[in-house]
């Protein structure tokens, strides 16, 4: 298996041809799997905001006061989410409108413009699956396509790369049912396999090598549709809300 990464040193702006750029970096084949960074997909999508147009709210305001941050970025925060899940150390968890649980809705101020902020795009899934249908058009080539953010996980310390929207490929590989090496049949076991893919590709990304495109290349998968759904844990079965 391989990891290939695709460096592009322009700043992606609103509407540019991600497709164009990412055919044009590396030769595309079938079965590759694309990993692509949330940040350019914000970016070209027009998820960018100039903190001077937000008017914070008194709650934001409160919030901010008590947690020593940006009254506007928690303005945005609220805007963003479902529900805030645990405020504490200066850390602000939430559900996002998308139903992910993640640090300040998944705002960013890191590799954008001094005043702006990204947001998540409105549906990964959606942008995941227009960039796979582009790249089938224009090269006749069927890819899955990931794309990733970096989430910090309960009881471990450092973050990781985790997927946040799919197309082409089932996210989780389950093996409940089928044998281990000693014959017994496994009940419980099932492999976040977008996660560990966008894990891996991260290892070339980084966060400052103008690398925000990774292709894996060799890994064996089904082509299938599926959501990003499909790796979110019901609230019912969550221990830790």
């Amino acid at each position: 298996m391989q990891i290939i990464p695709l460096y592009i040193s322009k700043e992606i702006e609103f509407n540019d041809d991600l497709t164009h750029l990412i055919i044009n970096s590396e030769k595309i084949l079938d079965a590759d799997v694309l990993v692509i960074a949330q940040k350019i997909i914000s970016k070209q999508e027009g998820r960018i905001v100039e903190l001077t147009s937000i008017v914070p709210s008194l709650l934001a305001e409160g919030i901010g006061s008590e947690y020593k941050k940006d009254s506007r970025i928690i303005e945005l925060i609220l805007n963003e989410s479902k529900k805030i899940i645990r405020m504490d150390h200066g850390i602000i968890i939430v559900e996002t409108n998308n139903g992910f649980i993640c640090a300040n809705a998944g705002i960013d101020e890191s590799n954008v413009k001094h005043g702006f902020v990204t947001l998540l795009p409105v549906n990964s899934d959606v942008s995941a699956k227009k960039i796979r249908s582009e790249i089938l058009k224009k090269t006749n080539k069927t890819v899955s396509v990931i794309i990733s953010d970096t989430f910090g996980r309960p009881f471990r310390m450092g973050q990781t790369n985790c997927a946040i929207g799919i197309s082409g490929m089932n996210p989780i590989l389950d093996y409940i049912g089928t044998k281990d090496t000693f014959e017994k049949t496994l009940r419980v076991t099932a492999i976040a396999i977008a996660d560990e893919l966008c894990s891996a590709a991260e290892l070339v990304m980084k966060k400052t090598a103008n690398c925000p495109i990774a292709i894996i290349r060799g890994y064996d998968f089904k082509n299938e549709n599926f959501s990003i759904d499909n790796l979110i844990r019901p609230q019912d079965e969550d221990l830790f809300r």
